[in-house]
């Protein structure tokens, strides 16, 4: 993980910044000589609309997809978990989706995969005097996509590789990754590094536990909401960062149905040995 911040150390500090409107050539085909060479031995980080997509593409759980093709870094720095692609045992240690005629999940590859060879800095990641996001080039040397001529604005290539709604997905992700309780070194309970890691990771785990405990009977949550959960991993997705926010943070992101809070406050006076209310 250190490499990883020793990267955000020196693009904040030489890379040239990019904005949307700026230009750029770079093409990738298999009719480029590297084609495919990327694709392994590299730390490619899942989002959380990552792990849904590909585990959907897949046909398989995120339970199962988790087990298969992930891992999860430690870092004593870092507040709260994150997990990374498995990369084959094979010399090139090469992504497990590549085949040699390119990526067989395309359609459905990662952010990161999407937006290479593009990079995106954003406000909090490292630096207090970054006021926008902004872009720049990985320009690595076994890459020969930059000899090709197609030019393009870097708006082009985000509307182009699909990174729009990825990052409409993401934006709800890494606010909770940048809230200020992270911000300020606090550091989650083991519990609730798993409610995080269940929520945003292991998404038919999380719909079981909306469904088969009591979550439904204690939050306010409205019949279509309930009804889209059922089978839309997106729509769950959202509800559960809405209660990470209530439960991490103590932000009042959900509502407590009204009869939980009257019992929680008779259970609380009980335990003080306070006289009840007048008329309870």
């Amino acid at each position: 993980m250190r490499e990883v911040e020793k990267l955000k150390e020196e693009i904040l500090k030489d890379y040239p910044r990019l904005s949307k409107d700026d230009t750029f050539a770079f093409a990738c085909h298999s009719g480029v000589p590297c084609f495919n060479d990327c694709c392994g031995d590299v730390n490619i980080f899942l989002t959380p609309y990552d792990v849904i997509r590909l585990k959907t593409a897949l046909g398989i759980s995120s339970q199962e997809f988790l087990d298969r093709y992930t891992l999860m870094p430690f870092d004593k720095n870092l507040g709260y978990p994150v997990i990374l692609l498995q990369m084959t045992d094979d010399d090139r240690k090469s992504c497990p989706f590549v085949k040699e005629d390119g990526c067989s999940v395309y359609n459905d590859r990662p952010w990161s995969c999407r937006m290479y060879p593009l990079g995106m800095a954003s406000p909090g990641e490292g630096s207090e005097d970054l006021s926008d996001e902004f872009y720049f080039l990985l320009k690595e040397s076994v890459c020969k996509g930059f000899r090709e001529p197609k030019e393009q604005t870097v708006d082009e290539w985000l509307v182009d590789q699909g990174i729009v709604e990825y990052d409409e997905m993401g934006r709800d992700f890494k606010d909770l990754t940048l809230h200020p309780f992270f911000q300020e070194g606090s550091k989650l309970t083991p519990e609730k590094i798993e409610m995080f890691f269940m929520v945003c990771y292991n998404i038919d785990r999380f719909r079981d536990f909306v469904f088969k405990s009591s979550f439904l009977n204690k939050f306010e949550v409205d019949e279509d909401t309930v009804n889209a959960i059922r089978e839309d991993d997106v729509a769950l997705l959202k509800l559960g960062y809405k209660w990470l926010r209530f439960a991490l943070f103590g932000e009042k992101s959900m509502t407590v149905k009204g009869d939980v809070l009257a019992d929680k406050e008779q259970e609380l006076r009980m335990k003080q040995k306070l006289p009840p209310k007048a008329g309870k």
